[in-house]
């Protein structure tokens, strides 16, 4: 009976998390997906940094975190900030952009330092700490996805100009040495 009462509750608990996806995600338009996909990617590379020792595994993964920040933020601000300009608040287009700026800032000062010197880990972690803060507020209720997602915009073609773009970006920031 016990064995019963457990498996009956695995597929009570089972279910909600497909559920809570299928929301989030599948109905969104390929833009947020698109960037939706691109936040989990780099919170889960965040997570990772924090678990490594190895100052060459620490670099080559801060490069792969670079690299994505970079392409991630100048995709939005080419194609997303600008075309919803009047359809999502204007303060929230503003706190964007001031905010990707406190990131590229902090990234070439990360790049410019070697992992093992004072502060590097610190600053990776509070990269990754404002990176999830900005995240947050273009994925809240009210925030910047859900006004998008009510404005006039074609998102879903948006996101098809937006994944060749981040193809290009990738293939010519990627090739770059650091």
């Amino acid at each position: 009976m016990a064995t019963a009462a457990k498996s009956a509750s695995s597929k009570t608990k089972s279910a909600k998390p497909r559920k809570a996806t299928r929301r989030t995600g599948r109905r969104d338009p390929l833009a947020i997906r698109l960037l939706k996909q691109d936040h989990r990617e780099v919170e889960k590379m965040f997570d990772e940094y924090e678990q490594l020792e190895d100052n060459a595994e620490k670099l080559a993964l801060f490069n792969q975190i670079a690299l994505a920040l970079k392409v991630h933020t100048q995709i939005e601000e080419e194609i997303l900030y600008p075309e919803e300009r009047g359809d999502v608040e204007d303060d929230l287009i503003d706190e964007a952009y001031v905010e990707h700026d406190g990131a590229k800032k902090l990234i070439a000062e990360i790049e410019a330092m070697k992992p093992g010197q004072e502060f590097y880990d610190a600053k990776v972690k509070v990269l990754g700490e404002y990176i999830k803060h900005h995240v947050k507020e273009e994925e809240q209720p009210g925030g910047f996805f859900a006004q998008a997602k009510k404005g006039d915009e074609d998102l879903d073609e948006m996101g098809e100009r937006m994944q060749a773009r981040k193809e290009a970006l990738m293939a010519e920031l990627g090739g770059k040495a650091h």
